[in-house]
């Protein structure tokens, strides 16, 4: 899992966001959140190159953080989700209105 906080106050800042995240997406990561991307794969030998490969296309500014967990560790993350608003009356009273 790969998690990242880059700065895009300039140009050459969001150009290099633009470039890592198109990175992470040619080479297999799907988003999870805005900024985190995860990976499956088979082994820590994979993990570790994986890892390497990340570290050498890092931006040169900003926050990089990766995090390798197992298959059962991931599957057992809970995910929350807000209410849904919505403006359709689900009541089933009815009201006269006069």
């Amino acid at each position: 899992m790969v998690m990242f906080d880059l700065p895009v106050e300039s140009s050459a800042n969001r150009k290099a966001y633009r470039v890592f995240r198109k990175f992470l997406l040619s080479t297999g990561f799907y988003m999870m959140q805005e900024s985190i991307y995860a990976k499956l794969v088979l082994n820590q030998t994979e993990a570790n190159k994986v890892m390497a490969y990340v570290r050498w296309q890092k931006p040169p500014e900003g926050l990089v953080q990766m995090l390798v967990i197992t298959e059962k560790q991931f599957a057992k993350m809970e995910t929350l989700v807000g209410e849904v608003a919505t403006e359709v009356v689900t009541s089933t009273e009815r009201l006269l209105v006069l």
